[in-house]
């Protein structure tokens, strides 16, 4: 399968379980990586069959910065099922780092993949 990524997206938001962080807005950084077949833009080099990373990265950036979530699992959640939802994908990876939430690391985080039903169906078959 094809991949399209986005590479360190970056996203002040409201993040965190304790109460000092409810109260201020941190960066977060999104890396995702989307399964989609990119033959058909390829061949007749035309943009309008290549999956709009502009548009998607706009619509991460404006829901994570819209919503205030305490963990991490959470909002990778969040964005992975927007993605599948609004973007003709087959799959996604997102992997969200927090920087400086552990002293001495530069960032803690997750990483997740979900598919689609009909993703998953293909694998079966």
């Amino acid at each position: 399968m094809d991949k399209v990524f986005v590479q360190g997206l970056e996203v002040l938001t409201t993040i965190g379980v304790y109460e000092w962080e409810k109260g201020i807005r941190q960066k977060i950084r999104f890396d995702l990586e989307m399964g989609y077949d990119n033959r058909p833009a390829a061949a007749g080099d035309d943009i309008s069959k290549a999956l709009d990373y502009a548009a998607l990265s706009s619509k991460v950036t404006a829901y994570a910065e819209q919503h205030q979530v305490e963990l991490v699992e959470t909002m990778a959640e969040q964005v992975a099922s927007l993605i599948l939802a609004e973007f003709p994908v087959l799959s996604v990876k997102v992997r969200l780092t927090k920087p400086a939430a552990v002293a001495n690391a530069a960032g803690v985080g997750v990483e997740i993949e979900r598919f689609t039903q009909r993703s998953l169906k293909a694998q079966s078959d």
